[in-house]
């Protein structure tokens, strides 16, 4: 059964907020992750900086979002390391355009979840190396992404894509998907992409700039100079 599939059948039967669960398999590495609406305020930790982030993850038909407070510095390193999620408290809306519903609790497989969108503050600094970026296009189920990858210098950044484990982070990308019947645009400054689930990558390559007009010299110049015409190469 899919999300959408089972958000239907709960409407169907017409269980209490408080009763809707989803029957699930023994647990093999999981994560839970307790979340919380955008009006409600995080717990107070003290001498600890607000790791809040909006944490939405986009299904084959539909989306799973609520507010984390994040307890590691890289959400890419937690789902790294886990098989499933054990949602508590979080929104669940089907791409048909039905309105969403709160799920106290859910279960998922890591594998369900294409994307997973985490706009909030960014990790730890220390943590950060000298990177390029790379301008990519994605696409992944009924979704179409934009967004940077970000690779050592020098390296094939598609290469380097596929040699990467299976969640892989973007920065300031975009996310095109039709909810509704509507096409919608989701701008996020971090998105994570299961790897294992893309159809299809390219490199975006920026079309050649103009070069700027520069002032045609009149007369021959005076003094020694040396050609270098031999040594110019244009791409």
């Amino acid at each position: 059964m899919t999300f959408g599939s089972w958000l239907r059948w709960v409407r169907a039967v017409n269980l209490p907020s408080m009763a809707r669960e989803v029957a699930v398999l023994p647990a093999l590495r999981r994560m839970r992750l307790v979340l919380r609406r955008e009006q409600e305020a995080a717990p107070a930790v003290e001498s600890s900086p607000d790791m809040s982030v909006e944490f939405v993850a986009y299904a084959e038909d539909c989306l799973l979002s609520g507010i984390l407070t994040l307890e590691a510095d890289r959400l890419t390193d937690l789902l790294e390391e886990h098989d499933e999620l054990q949602l508590v408290n979080v929104q669940a809306r089907g791409l048909n355009g039905e309105p969403g519903i709160e799920v106290p609790e859910l279960v998922v497989k890591r594998d369900d979840l294409l994307l997973v969108q985490a706009r909030g503050p960014r990790g730890d600094r220390g943590r950060r190396r000298m990177t390029r970026r790379h301008h990519v296009a994605i696409e992944i189920g009924p979704y179409l992404v934009r967004g940077y990858l970000h690779t050592i210098p020098g390296s094939d950044p598609l290469t380097s894509f596929r040699r990467r484990g299976d969640m892989v982070p973007l920065t300031d990308a975009s996310i095109e998907y039709v909810c509704g019947g509507a096409l919608q645009r989701d701008e996020v400054s971090g998105l994570i992409v299961n790897r294992t689930l893309v159809d299809s990558l390219a490199e975006i390559v920026a079309d050649e700039e103009e070069l700027p007009e520069l002032p045609v010299a009149t007369e021959p110049p005076t003094g020694l100079v040396r050609d270098f015409t031999g040594e110019l190469r244009i791409d």
